[in-house]
């Protein structure tokens, strides 16, 4: 599985998975976050393999595209980057401190 769509779709669900169904969530969950087996997560919940496979796709369409309506993690991801720049430029260790924090407290949304 590929690191990148894996951290993708896992901060998708972290946002959004609210708005799946709470088993569509835990199968995306499952996969990704636990990187559990198709096979695994399918003995898990008495359905086949290609079951599972139908959810996680349907579920990651769903993520993708209230991402692309909301834009919640762009957003937020933007932010933090200016944020992290305008920290990076500043010399006065107190502001640093503070502006830290923020940058912390923003990418733990």
């Amino acid at each position: 599985m590929e690191i990148r769509k894996s951290l993708e779709v896992g901060m998708l669900n972290d946002y959004y998975g609210t708005l799946l169904t709470q088993y569509q969530s835990e199968i995306i969950s499952l996969y990704y976050d636990c990187d559990l087996s198709l096979a695994e997560i399918a003995e898990r919940y008495g359905i086949s393999r290609q079951g599972v496979r139908d959810v996680i796709v349907r579920s990651e369409q769903k993520l993708k595209e209230y991402e692309q309506k909301l834009g919640l993690v762009a957003k937020l991801t933007r932010l933090a980057d200016k944020l992290e720049s305008l920290a990076s430029g500043l010399s006065s260790g107190e502001i640093k401190k503070d502006l830290d924090k923020i940058i912390k407290e923003v990418k733990e949304i």
